[in-house]
């Protein structure tokens, strides 16, 4: 038994090493030819390590437009981060800790918004937004932000804050707390995990966001990192870097560490957010 449970666990760890080297490959492979020469990058046949290492690639990856660009991402995204997750809380509590007449009304058809594909809405979004001369502004990308961030982030909220006992609540009511200063003062430091598991969903989506940026803007200086990335190095721009593989690749590399590394570093908080929506939901 013995033996069989060792050549059971050396397959199973196998086949492990096996799939991360698979899924792993093409980042690792990015990365290589990121330090790669003009002359190692159009070897035939292709190379898997640099033979002339060189960080130039980085170096004409960085200018003034492109610190733009992680300008109004970042903008985009403290924007959103703070007013997603003040506004969701504050309704999630409303509907938690207060009681008022249509609160058995509001919440359905809250929640019934759901249902409807983003996609669906795309189109009259548009309209509107044009019709207030919102175009080839970052409004579009942050206002919207203001109202909540969508009903499922609402929910996310309730169903954290359902677990905070009403005792601690009643006492401060003893103590004569408003609503709001209970808020303030009693849910949201009790909130950490989720706060922190919303402000990583946050910059996940604003990082990754190229729909609403291509939808939205159209002068060079108002672009996000992830749009100004695709019109600088998949379309060939009057900047020259069309045909500069090792500069793509360095895009690339620059674009996946930030979010590979808040995904490391809170990934013990995401899978506790996933778990509090997934068991009490």
């Amino acid at each position: 038994m013995k033996v069989r449970e060792i050549i059971t666990q050396c397959v199973y760890y196998l086949v492990l090493v096996l799939l991360v080297i698979f899924f792993l490959f093409p980042f690792l492979f990015m990365i290589s030819k990121s330090f790669m020469s003009d002359y190692d990058l159009i070897a035939s046949p292709p190379l898997l390590f640099p033979q002339e290492f060189t960080i130039r690639n980085y170096f004409n990856l960085f200018d003034s437009e492109m610190i733009g660009w992680l300008g109004n991402t970042l903008y985009v995204f403290c924007f959103n981060a703070f007013f997603v997750t003040f506004s969701s809380s504050l309704s999630a509590f409303a509907f938690t800790k207060l009681d008022f007449k249509i609160k058995k009304i509001v919440f359905p058809v809250m929640m019934s918004t759901v249902m409807i594909p983003g996609i669906v809405t795309s189109i009259p979004l548009y309209v509107l937004y044009n019709n207030m001369n919102w175009r080839n502004t970052l409004f579009p990308l942050t206002i919207p932000s203001i109202f909540g961030g969508g009903a499922m982030t609402v929910f996310l909220f309730m169903q954290f804050m359902r677990g905070i006992s009403r005792e601690i609540d009643n006492a401060a009511k003893i103590d004569g707390a408003g609503p709001f200063r209970r808020y303030l003062q009693i849910c949201m430091p009790l909130c950490k995990s989720i706060i922190i598991f919303q402000v990583v969903s946050v910059f996940n989506g604003v990082w990754n966001d190229y729909m609403g940026p291509i939808m939205y803007l159209d002068e060079r200086s108002k672009y996000t990192l992830g749009l100004g990335i695709y019109y600088r190095f998949l379309q060939q721009t009057d900047l020259g870097f069309g045909a500069n593989d090792g500069a793509k690749m360095a895009a690339g590399v620059v674009f996946s560490i930030p979010a590979a590394i808040v995904f490391f570093v809170f990934q013990k908080r995401l899978v506790d957010g996933i778990m509090i929506g997934g068991i009490k939901g």
